[in-house]
């Protein structure tokens, strides 16, 4: 189990991933020009080792303490656009959601990322 402070951490290391690896991909294959489709990405969070993250835990409260709130219709806590991104485009944006998903289970969160076309 996590503390507030150590969730937050970890969230802003996986924001901190996800705009890194957006950035790349703008620079090194948009060559830093917001171009093709456009879209939307996030990451869901479902479990924290295994066992499914309650609204009302403490590690459900720490997550809305930085901002990520439970999806009623999904039942998992979404972080919406991790990168911060303001780009259109949907692989930038993406690249940014599967880098943060890939921090977050590093830390034991089940967590995926999820896109959808504008």
């Amino acid at each position: 189990m996590y503390t507030e402070t150590q969730v937050a951490n970890i969230v802003a290391e996986a924001k901190t991933a996800a705009a890194d690896a957006t950035n790349t991909f703008i620079n090194d294959v948009l060559k830093g020009q917001d171009a093709y489709a456009c879209g939307f990405a996030w990451v869901n969070i479902y479990e924290l080792n295994g066992k499914k993250i309650r609204k009302n835990s403490k590690v459900g409260k720490a997550l809305e303490a930085v901002g990520i709130n439970k999806s009623d219709w999904e039942k998992s806590f979404r972080v919406w656009n991790p990168s911060g991104t303001m780009f259109q485009n949907i692989d930038c944006k993406e690249a940014g959601a599967q880098a943060a998903a890939k921090v977050l289970q590093k830390y034991g969160f089940t967590a995926y990322a999820g896109s959808r076309m504008d």
